[in-house]
């Protein structure tokens, strides 16, 4: 006979335990994710993990790989009819809004190392790809471009970490900084602009 629990429980695979360990991870932090506290959330025992993740590494990859993602989609989504500096704000608001509202899995993109790893390169270099997109309306060669999207990624990841470290005490509007840091790389990159 099977037991209500048992009937009750969704049956498991890759997604939903890499659903399951970013949810805990926007609660309770990164930190706080092990084996042990997904397999508790999801009422099993550990073991049954392994027939979907590898290994604790491999769930970390996971989600730095869900973080990347996410990072690029809204992004994407943001620019979407806009351009020049509406574009680069576009872009930059989207990123610090997946940090506020999934400080975890924002956590994951940089706790597990891209070098040799196809997979997770190629979703970081779609983030530089999509912030490149950005800068369409810039009259930037290839080089320059590539160097300011890598510059706007940059200051967007270091802004919004230590946004959610409390790392920005002084009065003034944490708001109005982020705009004032938009304003200056705008400036950057358009005394970058190519003149013919």
């Amino acid at each position: 006979m099977t037991s209500a629990s048992t009937t009750e429980r969704k049956p498991l695979d890759h997604d939903t335990v890499v659903n399951v360990a970013g949810e805990l991870a926007d609660i309770h932090g990164l930190g706080e994710v092990t084996l042990t506290s997904v397999a508790k959330q999801l009422g099993v025992r550990q073991p049954a993990l392994y027939r979907h993740v590898e290994s604790y590494q491999d769930l970390i990859r996971s989600l730095s790989l869900r973080g990347r993602k996410l990072l690029a989609d809204s992004m994407a989504a943001a620019a979407i009819g806009v351009a020049g500096n509406d574009a680069v704000a576009a872009v930059g608001h989207a990123w610090r809004r997946v940090a506020a509202e999934r400080p975890g899995l924002f956590a994951a993109t940089d706790r597990y190392p891209c070098t040799g790893d196809a997979e997770l390169q190629a979703a970081a270099n779609r983030i530089v790809e999509v912030i490149s997109m950005s800068l369409a309306s810039f009259n930037l060669d290839p080089e320059n471009r590539v160097h300011a999207a890598r510059t706007l990624r940059s200051a967007f990841h270091g802004f919004s970490h230590i946004e959610l470290s409390d790392g920005h005490p002084h009065k003034l509007d944490i708001d109005d900084t982020f705009d004032h840091m938009l304003q200056l790389l705008c400036a950057g990159i358009r005394h970058q602009q190519h003149v013919s």
